[in-house]
């Protein structure tokens, strides 16, 4: 039977393999690896999937960004994902699962709000992701304002104007 373990016990070679395979080799290229870029993922909010094997079925990463204002203060913000699965594994409730346990976690350690690049249906209807409050958001690479998603694990506001990047201090 799978089960969760946090990410940081995984071997980074099982990790950037399990990634490979699910979005291909020419993933670094992509908007969400601009906006964390040189940032090391937050253990407390990173998870593996491990199947009845020992190996890694799936995983997720969560990040310390920040949305940066025009006066260069930062709004600090969890950048959630990728979401990767094991495409034989996929469609089997292992990325619902991962998801559960970062928004649970995010919750239980009171993080900064979490945000991600997704589909608003999908991880609206499950979660409460909107991008209702990202509007003024931009991004350092192309993306769909419609898949701008953030949500508040407190229910505090969140919003403003500025431009997604790395964040110059770290969570937690």
């Amino acid at each position: 039977m799978s089960h969760i373990v946090p990410l940081n016990i995984v071997a980074e070679e099982a990790i950037e393999q399990l990634l490979d395979a699910a979005f291909g080799p020419d993933r670094h290229g992509r908007t969400a690896y601009l906006i964390r870029d040189g940032m090391p993922w937050v253990p407390e909010l990173s998870f593996g999937m491990m199947d009845e094997h020992g190996e890694l079925a799936g995983s997720l990463q969560s990040w310390p960004v920040a949305l940066t204002h025009a006066d260069g203060t930062q709004t600090p913000l969890i950048m959630v994902g990728p979401v990767a699965v094991s495409p034989t594994l996929q469609r089997t409730g292992h990325g619902r699962a991962l998801m559960d346990a970062v928004v649970n976690a995010a919750r239980a350690h009171h993080s900064d709000p979490l945000m991600m690049i997704g589909d608003p249906e999908y991880y609206g209807r499950f979660w409460g992701f909107s991008a209702a409050s990202t509007g003024g958001w931009t991004c350092p690479g192309p993306y769909e304002a419609r898949r701008l998603l953030a949500l508040s694990v407190d229910g505090a506001a969140i919003g403003g104007e500025g431009m997604l990047g790395p964040r110059i201090t770290t969570p937690m």
